[in-house]
């Protein structure tokens, strides 16, 4: 009797696993790759950093002039990973609520991080995103765009810019966006464009190139006294901060 009840426990726990929840891992290298992933459903994982349930891992894109094409629909889902790439286009759209995307693009400095493309579409609420492009390395002439519908979201964006434009547009209450251009060696400066209709917000924003000009404009449309709007722009000095 104890063994059946084992067993029939067992099933419980393993069952969620396998049958509600799928899992995607990546190891590429070379050149010219043309990936398209779809993920429909919830807790579903493409994978690398520190992907959890079966462990997964990797997701690591590695060389030039490649293209991502990401497509996750339903709730909980991560999209996770490195991409160390020359010349990437990527387009991730998502719709669903408290999914997780957490990229990093040429961490390492392999490729320099130069002439990439992103489009980000999200539709849905409670979503957390962070991208950051460029970590050692300039994004020169990167052109990231942000679709952003619904309410509750987080964006964190880090930016070695150079030459480069940042576009969101955001429609929704309660959005939270913290935004990082540092260019500290950058032979030219940063383009950032946000543009947000909604209630309760909360903006903070830093442009710190050192060797050129930095540019920001920003429409915000909504009626609630408890937003929130910091904007640092310094090419010198320390900040006071808000």
């Amino acid at each position: 009797m104890m063994k059946k009840c084992i067993q029939f426990l067992l099933c419980l726990t393993l069952f969620p696993l396998y049958a509600a929840d799928n899992e995607i891992f990546i190891d590429q290298s070379g050149t010219g790759a043309n990936i398209d992933l779809e993920q429909l459903g919830i807790s579903n994982i493409i994978g690398g950093l520190n992907s959890t349930a079966g462990s997964v891992n990797a997701f690591d894109l590695d060389g030039t002039s490649m293209t991502l094409d990401i497509n996750m629909i339903g709730a909980t889902n991560k999209f996770l990973g490195d991409i160390t790439a020359n010349s990437f286009t990527g387009a991730y759209n998502f719709t669903g609520s408290t999914n997780t995307f957490t990229i990093q693009v040429d961490p390492t400095n392999t490729y320099g991080a130069n002439s990439s493309n992103h489009n980000v579409a999200v539709t849905g609420s409670s979503n957390t995103f962070t991208l950051n492009q460029g970590t050692t390395a300039l994004a020169a002439t990167l052109d990231l765009d942000w679709i952003i519908q619904g309410s509750n979201n987080t964006v964190t964006s880090t930016i070695n810019i150079d030459g480069a434009t940042n576009f969101m547009d955001i429609d929704g209450s309660d959005n939270t966006v913290t935004y990082l251009g540092t260019g500290v060696n950058a032979s030219a400066g940063g383009y950032f464009y946000l543009d947000h209709t909604g209630g309760q917000r909360t903006f903070n924003i830093q442009q710190l190139s050192t060797q050129d000009n930095d540019w920001l404009k920003i429409i915000s449309v909504g009626g609630n006294a408890a937003s929130s709007v910091c904007v640092i722009q310094n090419d010198q000095g320390t900040s006071l901060g808000c």
